[in-house]
């Protein structure tokens, strides 16, 4: 397989012997998944037909924890392990306020789960594995730079993520593996860091601490607990110390309410957002689907307002269908 022929430089990859625990054994827990997503699916313009990267096996029935936007509306889910065994997999969760996302495999992976820990345990500065499918060849020795709040464009917040180097671009759904051997976190996605001598390329990870107490409710009902944030469809960046509207979701709320790409975002129910994090907690702190979202906007120098009925991200995807 094409995508299995690159390997980390050898001077890159943790070795056995730096850590105290079975190195070989944790890497085994991660596989590769592959998702096939209908053509007419609505993340299918943005996230693409055929998404490839990993998962962690984190319990003895095999229940694979990745990244959800490897799965969202996915049709069909392989798993392939270490030792070339490759499983059919069933998109059980995607949770939106985490990002996480559920796979059970419908056969038996052969595969050991690895011990959940705590984002608690592990300081800025300390040196990590980060791993993806294909043992020791595709890990890296990896530093915890920054725990921090992330924000979104997707509208999405994390009040603290992990963020590491070196960098690599195709971590979605790997290993973050403290120094104990235990599971800390998922990989997202690829991040710029802006420092004083210059940007730093390193990747954002969830920590695995935000998936204990939405688990339960994940596996019985496919979603969170509790009541699903109002979504607006309104993929939004700063830029310059601006609020800058990117793109719109086809048929969104947004969209439907009449904003546009470049539109400038300066106020929420009357308040001036102080970031991107920010502007998402002002716009779920009116309710939830179904509220009325108040937005002051400028446009081509001129103020505009909106007010947009917020809607279920949900409601937009499709549901899995187990044949």
């Amino acid at each position: 397989m094409a995508e299995q022929e690159w390997a980390f430089p050898v001077e890159m990859r943790p070795k056995p012997e730096e850590w105290r625990f079975d190195l070989d054994a944790a890497l085994d827990s991660v596989v590769l998944l592959r998702a096939e997503i209908p053509d007419d699916a609505f993340t299918a313009p943005i996230l693409g037909t055929e998404r490839v990267g990993n998962g962690v096996v984190i319990r003895d029935d095999g229940l694979v924890l990745t990244i959800g936007y490897l799965i969202t509306e996915a049709s069909t889910i392989w798993l392939t392990t270490n030792k070339g065994h490759v499983v059919g997999g069933f998109p059980i969760a995607y949770d939106q306020g985490t990002g996480f996302g559920l796979v059970q495999p419908l056969g038996k992976l052969g595969v050991d789960a690895i011990s959940r820990g705590s984002a608690s345990t592990c300081r800025i500065g300390e040196n990590v594995v980060v791993a993806g499918h294909g043992g020791r060849a595709h890990a890296l020795k990896a530093t915890v730079f920054a725990k921090r709040e992330f924000a979104g464009y997707w509208e999405y917040v994390l009040d603290e993520a992990f963020f590491t180097a070196p960098a690599h671009p195709q971590w979605g759904g790997a290993a973050l593996i403290g120094s104990t051997g235990d599971l800390l976190g998922i990989g997202s996605l690829l991040v710029q860091e802006k420092l004083d001598a210059g940007v730093l390329q390193g990747n954002m990870l969830v920590p695995i601490d935000l998936l204990e107490p939405v688990l339960d409710t994940m596996l019985k009902t496919g979603r969170a607990p509790g009541r699903p944030h109002p979504w607006l469809g309104m993929y939004t960046t700063d830029a310059a110390d601006k609020l800058v509207v990117a793109g719109i979701a086809p048929g969104g709320p947004a969209d439907r309410a009449g904003v546009k790409v470049g539109d400038l975002v300066i106020a929420v129910a009357g308040e001036k957002p102080e970031g991107l994090a920010d502007l998402w907690r002002k716009v779920w702190a009116l309710g939830g689907p179904g509220a009325d979202v108040p937005l002051k906007l400028v446009r081509k120098d001129k103020v505009a307002e909106r007010t947009l009925r917020a809607a279920d991200r949900n409601d937009f995807l499709r549901k899995p269908h187990l044949h």
